[in-house]
């Protein structure tokens, strides 16, 4: 299969192309925000299935052209920006990547899809990957379905949710054959470290002090990349089109048992050697704006229908994750140095 994949060089993109790669022929496209690293991909640099173009996906003419010299099967979209916090200091990158960047990706792929003979039309998936924050915040019962009414708090979610209504749109309107994933919080190798998990191990092996938003009792419920990626492929190989498919971890945890678990793993592997325990390092700091209490999907619909469970545990996925970031220090550090100097994000409202 000929993949057009946009956002490969972040988080949850470049993993996938990493999993599929040997698989698939892959034409990544990023615009290589700062959130896009393209060392993730250094491995592929000779692999004969790889291809990288920078794009910015608002840019509609370098993208219909792209398209149409590539002549994908199927296109993937992750290019998101995808940060909470970043998104209430300054939204309209969000609402220009995340609403305008679907929408010139959508018409781009329509153009090209409207020129297919029947039996590549036949064959042509356009996936869309979003998130479980486009449908608000729950209280202590309850899941997330794919039926969930949308409640997007944040600039950020919002951003999605639009994007989410566009590509239905799409289908509905113009008859683009699309699918739409919503994940729950993912994490594993090559995340970007202002996000909680990478954060934490950043700052206990840097023995700085962890911050923890109000009073830490927010529950996310989590993936790990891996088991996510998996899911994506099995939604792109075998989803009913027009659907939408919630990919879960089924692991739900509070923001400050995480933590507890994070800094109690790199107690036994990597102790301090200036405390007792990292647990020590733990601040409570004032709570963002609109901080969501509590997300948990239901998989029951991707479990049934595609037979897809995901493998890890919270527990294994963190110890394989701490793993991979204890391997990869300079990683960690060429993005303090160049990108990233872990500041608190999203308090200063504009």
């Amino acid at each position: 299969m000929k993949i057009l994949l946009t956002g490969g060089a972040g988080f949850i993109g470049s993993n996938f192309i990493l999993n599929f790669i040997d698989k698939n022929e892959i034409l990544n496209l990023d615009k290589l925000t700062y959130a896009g690293n393209i060392e993730n991909l250094n491995s592929l640099k000779e692999h004969p299935n790889y291809v990288f173009n920078k794009c910015d996906i608002t840019d509609s003419v370098l993208l219909n052209d792209i398209i149409d010299k590539y002549q994908p099967d199927s296109i993937i979209n992750f290019a998101a920006e995808s940060h909470v916090d970043r998104s209430i200091d300054g939204p309209k990158e969000f609402i220009n990547t995340n609403i305008l960047g679907t929408y010139e990706l959508l018409n781009a792929s329509f153009k090209y899809y409207q020129k297919l003979d029947f039996q590549k039309k036949d064959f042509f998936k356009f996936l869309h990957i979003s998130t479980d924050e486009v449908y608000g915040s729950l209280g202590k019962d309850g899941k997330f379905t794919e039926s969930t009414s949308y409640k997007p708090s944040s600039p950020y979610s919002a951003s999605k949710a639009a994007s989410d209504h566009l590509v239905k749109a799409w289908y509905h309107t113009y008859g683009l054959p699309t699918l739409i994933t919503n994940c729950s919080n993912n994490y594993g190798p090559y995340q970007f470290p202002e996000k909680l998990i990478p954060l934490v191990i950043v700052k206990c092996l840097s023995n700085e002090g962890i911050p923890i938003y109000g009073d830490g009792q927010n529950v996310r419920d989590w993936i790990y990349v891996d088991d996510h990626c998996k899911g994506i492929y099995e939604v792109l190989q075998n989803g009913k089109i027009g659907e939408t498919y919630n990919i879960g971890g089924n692991q739900e945890i509070s923001n400050l048992e995480l933590v507890y678990q994070i800094c109690d793993i790199l107690d036994k592997i990597r102790p301090s050697k200036t405390m007792d325990s990292y647990r020590n390092l733990i601040t409570f700091v004032k709570d963002r704006p609109g901080h969501d209490f509590r997300y948990a999907i239901d998989s029951t619909k991707i479990q049934n229908q595609l037979k897809f469970f995901p493998k890890e545990t919270i527990h294994s996925g963190l110890r394989k994750t701490i793993n991979w970031y204890l391997e990869n220090e300079d990683w960690i550090e060429n993005i303090k140095q160049n990108k990233y100097n872990q500041e608190r994000l999203g308090i200063n409202i504009k």
